[in-house]
């Protein structure tokens, strides 16, 4: 898909005040460790990921949703009236039904002719949900709308730790496919998306030059989609999910999704590597990250991350990074930037932007 008309207006960002390192983990994991003389410092180590957040017990993902909303209206200025479509994407929701979005849309006091509805896609659900609006934008059936999504790693972190605990029969072999839950955190992230021509009432001057989506592409490899699962369908602030997932394997076919959905992205936008200033990719690890950007022919120097004080944040983590390079400085106006996202699945959705003026907002801070 390519687009003339969308623009990135606003970012809104919200992550939790609780951290948990990755020793506060293999504290927790005595047991587990001491049985299998585990060394410490093997998270961090094999990760990269030196902590994660989380939100307090019983927190919904809504309520941090409707926060990182408000913030992305806000700094953008846009009227309520003229978000046309609202879209919660992230893994985690409040119940099974409703959808989560019809909550966030009531508490933000949206159109009651807006397009409501939930995206679920594991990390890529916020970047699903983008591409969905931007498609309503450039063909002029909504002026703006906002995709916002809250992972909340908390139930799951404490579920697998009681579970490796408890269970007797683990070796260091059979342990491997847990670890991957423990790199989860907790974030929430909202992107306004708008036409060029609609401009809130809080920007300054109708000439900025503003964030402008060019290409997205998706790629598919399905047959991989059993390579990182959860157990059956649960949901809300109660929920005690567990993950099973083959990292080594998934790791491999990811990557050799995403370096061919890169290269669709070059055919698609007519960019080049060399066109490319900043790329922003899906946060999993240290390991990850290299063998990725090296697989698609890309350089360290010029990616962003945000994994070793957030951990994998699911669909809000490669929203929350960008949001991240914007407040750090690394990305200027003018700015080829690659969005790359990848997720089990396996999918790979991917969105070439040129950079200008996009408001961010929120606490983000914190990490920079």
């Amino acid at each position: 898909m390519r687009f003339s008309n969308v623009c990135l207006d606003a970012i809104g960002t919200e992550i939790p005040q609780e951290v948990w390192t990755s020793d506060d983990l293999e504290q927790k994991l005595e047991p587990l460790y001491s049985r299998l003389k585990l060394p410490e410092g093997r998270l961090a180590l094999m990760s990269g990921i030196d902590q994660r957040r989380v939100w307090p017990k019983g927190t919904m993902p809504s309520e941090p949703s409707v926060r990182s909303a408000r913030r992305a209206m806000e700094a953008s200025g846009i009227e309520p009236h003229r978000i046309g479509c609202l879209i919660h994407a992230s893994v985690c929701r409040d119940f099974l039904e409703p959808a989560t979005a019809s909550r966030v849309h009531h508490e933000l006091g949206l159109p009651s002719s807006c397009w409501v509805y939930d995206v679920s896609n594991a990390c890529l659900g916020l970047m699903n949900g983008a591409v969905q609006i931007a498609t309503l934008i450039e063909a002029g059936v909504i002026e703006a709308g906002i995709v916002v999504g809250t992972e909340n790693s908390r139930p799951l972190l404490e579920q697998t730790i009681a579970q490796l605990n408890a269970d007797q029969a683990l070796t260091r072999q059979s342990v491997k496919p847990a670890f991957a839950s423990l790199t989860i955190g907790s974030g929430s992230c909202a992107w306004l998306l708008a036409h060029r021509d609609v401009i809130g009432s809080s920007v300054e001057g109708r000439d900025r030059q503003r964030t402008m989506f060019d290409t997205a592409i998706a790629e598919a490899r399905t047959e991989f989609h059993d390579l990182c699962r959860s157990d059956q369908d649960s949901a809300g602030a109660g929920m005690t999910p567990l993950m099973d997932t083959d990292s080594e394997r998934l790791m491999a076919e990811g990557i050799a999704t995403g370096a061919a959905a890169f290269e669709r992205l070059l055919s698609e936008s007519n960019w080049t590597r060399s066109d490319i200033s900043r790329t922003v990719c899906h946060q999993v690890g240290s390991r990850h990250r290299v063998a990725m950007l090296e697989a698609m022919g890309l350089s360290p120097e010029t990616d962003s991350i945000t994994f070793p004080f957030l951990g994998n944040t699911g669909s809000v983590a490669l929203p929350l990074t960008l949001a991240a390079a914007a407040k750090r400085g690394d990305l200027s106006s003018g700015d080829q930037v690659a969005m790359l996202g990848i997720g089990s699945g396996i999918n790979s959705v991917m969105i070439a932007a040129n950079w200008g003026d996009t408001k961010v907002s929120g606490n983000i801070d914190a990490i920079l």
